[in-house]
C-alpha cells in the first residue's frame, strides 16, 4: 500500500504534539487509501502479517480498543487485548512492570489507555515495541483527532481556514487537547466554550479562542463539536447539575441555526444524549458522528501501517 514518497520517521504515535502538519496530511492520506479495504466482501489484506499487537486498556472502552483490533485484524496482525481488571495490576503490579513482561513476549506494537497523562511516552523508556496512545488522562488522544480531521477533510475538502466549535469539558477532555493542536496546526481556527470552571488556563497557548458564551462559539462554524461531562475525572462537583447544563450548554437545533448552514456536527463519543447534544441534532442530516468512527479504523489502520516502517 503506497501513498507518496514522504518518509515518515514517527517510531511511536504519542500525541499530536509529536506530529508535524507533513506528518498529519501523511497520515490522513495514508487512511484514505486503507479506507476502501473496509467496503470490501472479504476485509483483509497481509499487510501486517507476522506481526504482534498488543491492547492495554487501563481504562474503559469500545470505540478506541474495538476499532484498533479491527483495524490489526484487517491487516492480518495477531492481537491480544489486555485490560486493567484482568491484568496483574489487580495483584499491585506496576504500570511498566506489566508493560515490560509484556514486552519479553516480543510484540511488535502496544497500544495503551492509562489514566495516567504521560504513561504512553513513559513506557517508551522501558520497552523496544512501538508505542501508539490510546488515550492517556487528559492529556492527549491522537488517534481520535486524526480521525476527527479526516471527517472533517472528507466532508469540507479542507482544514485550513475552518471554523471549529468545540463545546462541552475541554479541562479534562484529552480529545480536546489534541483536537485543538491538530486542527490548529492545519490551519483552521478553534473556539471553544464550556462553564468556566471546566476551562483550562493554558488555551490561548495552544492556539485556542476561549468564547464568552454558545452564540460566539457557534456563530458561522463550519464544524461543531460537543464533548461530554466527564464525571470520572472530577473529584470535586464542577457545575452545579446535568439539567442546568444542558439548558446552558446543550447544543439544541437552535443553537445550529447560528452555525452555517452546511455546518456539521461531531462527537467523540460516548454521547449523554439530552445532556451536551439533543438527539435530533446526534441523528439528524448534520450528523457526521458516525462517519467518524469509520473513519477511526482507517486511521488506526494507518498508524499501525507506519509505526512499522512501512512509509
Amino acid at each position: 500500500m503506497k501513498t507518496t514518497g514522504y518518509h515518515f520517521q514517527q517510531k511511536h504515535i504519542l500525541g499530536i504534539h509529536h506530529l508535524s502538519p507533513d506528518d498529519i496530511a501523511f497520515i490522513l492520506r495514508t487512511a484514505d487509501s486503507f479506507k476502501e479495504i473496509s467496503t470490501r466482501t472479504i476485509k483483509k489484506v497481509p499487510t501486517l502479517r507476522g506481526r504482534t499487537i498488543v491492547n492495554l486498556f487501563f481504562e474503559p472502552s469500545t470505540r478506541t480498543r474495538l476499532s484498533f483490533e479491527i483495524a490489526a485484524k484487517r491487516m492480518s496482525a495477531d492481537t491480544f487485548n489486555v485490560t486493567a481488571s484482568t491484568s496483574s495490576a489487580t495483584k499491585g503490579e506496576t504500570l511498566i512492570d506489566t508493560a515490560r513482561n509484556i514486552a519479553a513476549m516480543k510484540p511488535d506494537i502496544i497500544i495503551l489507555r492509562h489514566s495516567f497523562s504521560g504513561a504512553p511516552e513513559l513506557l517508551t523508556r522501558y520497552i523496544d515495541a512501538a508505542v501508539i496512545n490510546a488515550g492517556d488522562g487528559t492529556h492527549e488522544h491522537p488517534s481520535q483527532s486524526l480521525l476527527d480531521m479526516m471527517t472533517v477533510q472528507e466532508h469540507k475538502g479542507r482544514l485550513a481556514g475552518l471554523k471549529i466549535a468545540i463545546i462541552g469539558d475541554i479541562l479534562h477532555s484529552r480529545v480536546a487537547h489534541s483536537n485543538i493542536l491538530g486542527f490548529t496546526r492545519m490551519g483552521a481556527r478553534v473556539f471553544v466554550y464550556g462553564p468556566a470552571t471546566l476551562i483550562p488556563r493554558d488555551l490561548a497557548e495552544l492556539g485556542a479562542t476561549v468564547c464568552a458564551s454558545l452564540a460566539e462559539a457557534v456563530t458561522e462554524a463550519d464544524v461543531v463539536m460537543t464533548l461530554r461531562i466527564q464525571k470520572e475525572r472530577q473529584s470535586d462537583p464542577l457545575l452545579p447539575s446535568l439539567r442546568e447544563y444542558a439548558q446552558k450548554y446543550g447544543v439544541t437545533r437552535k443553537v445550529m441555526d447560528w452555525a452555517r448552514p452546511d455546518a456539521i456536527v461531531m462527537h467523540p463519543g460516548p454521547i449523554n444524549r439530552g445532556v451536551e447534544l439533543m438527539a435530533d441534532v446526534a441523528d439528524g442530516p448534520r450528523s457526521v458522528i458516525l462517519d467518524q468512527v469509520t473513519n477511526g479504523v482507517a486511521v488506526r489502520m494507518a498508524l499501525l501501517y507506519l509505526v512499522m516502517g512501512n512509509s
